[in-house]
């Protein structure tokens, strides 16, 4: 696969209608999840993961077995399957999200799956209800192609950089919220209370994400002409502003409180993983040296048996 293959463009005005309705689809796979899975630290229960299809809930326990919800980004489907043989299937296009809802529910109430709690979306305002969003309707089938693949390199690299660490450290999972691809790593300390903030999303919400003290990565759709990724610390110590060694093209927003390197500058760099690679680290280092995190604890080699291969 050539780099251009493997780092696509995909412009964020050229498909912001069909992003935002992206956005309420996973929300509503996303909060079927979470009336299923039982809670995991920082509400790491309710994220979707990059699959080779798309994004996938993976296993979820519905009675004594389990289902999944795959968005299939590549033939345009929502597939629900069981443990016990049965499929229903969604499709994915331009239409209402109302009347995706509605076909969603269906399939859910022919297999048995609980319907999601609160069938509205969060950390987003306006919040439509999914049943009354007849907003959202666009759906270009190539951006979101596009998308996805975005997505695949940016999980592959964010998946090479957890490896190195042997801490409490989150999956490389998508939060439906905020559209984001992300990676924690946490020094093992408690973090000071959250004060909260996101629109249409309980305080509580974000004291329950950030209960410890962190050092987070990802990559959102926006920030950026194609996207942008991004790095930073919760509580932000003295000092996170003055990284050193950071990519061409990497800013400090302190609007946001957060790094960021345009999805650009990555995939046009002679190095597309090496560059993004350098970014974490460096937006890492920055928050675990000026925090006193103990990193020789905390890091670790995940090539510390490749020579036994060659054994």
């Amino acid at each position: 696969m050539t780099t251009t293959e493997a780092w696509p463009a995909l412009r964020v005005g050229d498909w912001a209608p069909t992003r935002e309705t992206l956005h309420m689809v996973t929300q509503v796979v996303g909060k079927v999840r979470l009336a299923h899975a039982p809670l995991v630290n920082h509400w790491w229960n309710s994220a979707l993961y990059v699959s080779a299809r798309g994004l996938t809930t993976s296993a979820l326990p519905v009675g004594s077995g389990v289902a999944d919800l795959e968005l299939d980004l590549v033939d345009h489907r929502l597939v629900v399957r069981t443990s016990g043989g049965e499929r229903r299937e969604v499709a994915l296009r331009e239409r209402p999200v109302a009347d995706f809802y509605a076909e969603v529910v269906a399939a859910l109430d022919a297999l048995g799956i609980d319907r999601p709690r609160q069938p509205r979306p969060n950390e987003v305002d306006p919040s439509i209800p999914f049943a009354d969003d007849h907003q959202h309707t666009a759906y270009d089938p190539d951006a979101v192609h596009l998308f996805w693949r975005q997505l695949l390199a940016a999980d592959r690299v964010l998946g090479r950089f957890r490896a190195r660490f042997a801490g409490k450290v989150s999956p490389v999972h998508f939060f439906w919220g905020s559209m984001d691809l992300a990676c924690t790593r946490f020094s093992g300390r408690p973090a000071p209370e959250h004060p909260g903030g996101a629109p249409n999303c309980g305080d509580w919400v974000m004291v329950e994400g950030y209960s410890h003290e962190l050092s987070s990565c990802g990559f959102w759709p926006g920030g950026g002409e194609e996207g942008a990724f991004y790095a930073y610390a919760y509580p932000e110590p003295d000092g996170f502003q003055e990284a050193t060694g950071l990519p061409e093209g990497s800013v400090y927003s302190t609007e946001g409180g957060q790094y960021r390197l345009p999805y650009e500058a990555v995939r046009t760099a002679a190095d597309p993983d090496a560059t993004l690679m350098a970014f974490l680290q460096r937006t890492y280092e920055a928050a675990a040296d000026r925090a006193g995190w103990d990193r020789a604890a905390l890091e670790v080699d995940p090539d510390r048996w490749r020579h036994r291969e060659r054994q």
